[in-house]
């Protein structure tokens, strides 16, 4: 260590080593990465796995139909298969339901009316790719069938009603997976800001509560003590996020979706800049949360502003649409949020985050100022906690 060494180099580098080494910032960093790895394998196994569905009859009338859907069902959906199953009535399907002999159970829902369509009957909530191939395959059926009553056929009852589905910008297959991955990462952003402010906020008032802070106020400027606490677990939680994105990339590449890396590795390159500028940013407000009380137990008070301007934040990124999206992606702090998820669903141009990122760090630069008056002057008070108000009047 040299004798020049800057004094928040030298607190930045305590607050990484004491992250790094800490149980509950190890412990968690691997079972966030085992639920990504998790999710990821799962969605691979479960794309690539085929589902065989059992589907009871007790009818003539029913067997016919079951046999159509069992015809159908790969051409529906082609990792899909349907196996009719013989019972002797309603009483026996229900049986077979609940035995687990049988995945649903096919009936006419009018024995008198013929035109009363079918029921489909499932102990629990049908699965999605069943429920489709049924319906779509009955559709078909009884489509050739009134086709043919009426001497014609299905292709000539159906002509010019097919409906290609086409957008102006990107495919629909892509922009599923962009809403899903947006969404996701403004999760990320708002438990990770949660999780490491309040990591920042219990080491301020920690350090206050046994007067330890006293004694390194003594030695070192408390703005650069507040730098470094902020950049020591700025540096710890880009690193964790540059983690968890590297192996959600690298596990996306092995699922069915891995043709969406080249559109969203850009636009997730974006997010970890605005998520380490974001997080910068709510970290000076995490530390004021500190510093303002005097025991941990505090800090449910003192941090509930913060808590519910990421709340705003959050809730704001999911719920906005259209020209209030496209302002709220340009205001900070609402942008850390906002901007990055335009940039997944393709909806910013290249401009758009420069400008964002500019008046954030804008933002950020002015919030700092106000933070390091509150924290300087709130830090050594320990007669109970202070309301910002109180900190603000306080001399230094």
């Amino acid at each position: 260590m040299t004798r020049n060494q800057p004094v928040w180099q030298i607190v930045a580098r305590r607050e990484i080593a004491v992250r790094v080494t800490d149980k509950s910032t190890v412990i968690g960093t691997a079972v966030m990465l085992a639920v990504i790895v998790g999710v990821l394998g799962f969605t691979a196994w479960n794309a690539s796995k085929e589902k065989t569905y059992d589907v009871a009859y007790s009818s003539s009338t029913a067997q016919a139909m079951v046999d159509g859907i069992s015809e159908r069902a790969s051409d529906i959906e082609d990792k899909v298969s349907v196996d009719p199953v013989a019972v002797d009535d309603a009483d026996a399907a229900r049986s077979a339901l609940e035995e687990e002999k049988a995945d649903a159970y096919l009936r006419p829902t009018s024995a008198s009316d013929p035109d009363a369509g079918w029921t489909l009957v499932t102990l629990k909530d049908a699965d999605s790719e069943l429920r489709d191939v049924v319906t779509q395959a009955v559709e078909a059926i009884v489509l050739a069938d009134n086709a043919a009553a009426a001497d014609t056929t299905a292709a000539d009852l159906t002509k010019g009603s097919t409906i290609a589905l086409d957008q102006i910008e990107g495919d629909s297959e892509l922009t599923a997976i962009r809403y899903v991955v947006g969404y996701a990462l403004a999760i990320v952003f708002y438990f990770a800001s949660i999780m490491f402010g309040m990591t920042l906020a219990n080491s301020v008032v920690e350090e206050k509560q046994s007067r330890i802070v006293e004694m390194i106020a003594a030695a070192v400027p408390l703005r650069q003590l507040l730098a470094g606490k902020i950049i020591g677990n700025a540096v710890i939680a880009v690193g964790q996020m540059l983690i968890y994105v590297a192996v959600g990339l690298i596990g996306l590449g092995l699922t069915e979706f891995s043709f969406a890396l080249p559109a969203l590795s850009g636009a997730i390159g974006w997010f970890v800049v605005f998520f380490l500028i974001g997080f910068v940013v709510l970290s000076t407000l995490w530390a004021v949360a500190g510093a303002l009380a005097s025991r941990t137990e505090d800090l449910q008070s003192s941090s509930t502003p913060i808590t519910m301007l990421l709340m705003v934040m959050f809730f704001g990124a999911l719920y906005l649409e259209g020209v209030g999206e496209v302002i709220g992606s340009y205001i900070p702090p609402l942008s850390a949020v906002l901007m990055p998820m335009r940039l997944v669903d393709g909806t910013a141009a290249w401009w758009e985050p420069v400008i964002a990122v500019a008046l954030l760090l804008a933002f950020g630069a002015a919030l700092l100022g106000l933070a390091e008056r509150l924290y300087s002057r709130a830090l050594l008070q320990t007669g109970g906690q202070l309301s910002l108000k109180a900190a603000w009047r306080l001399e230094e």
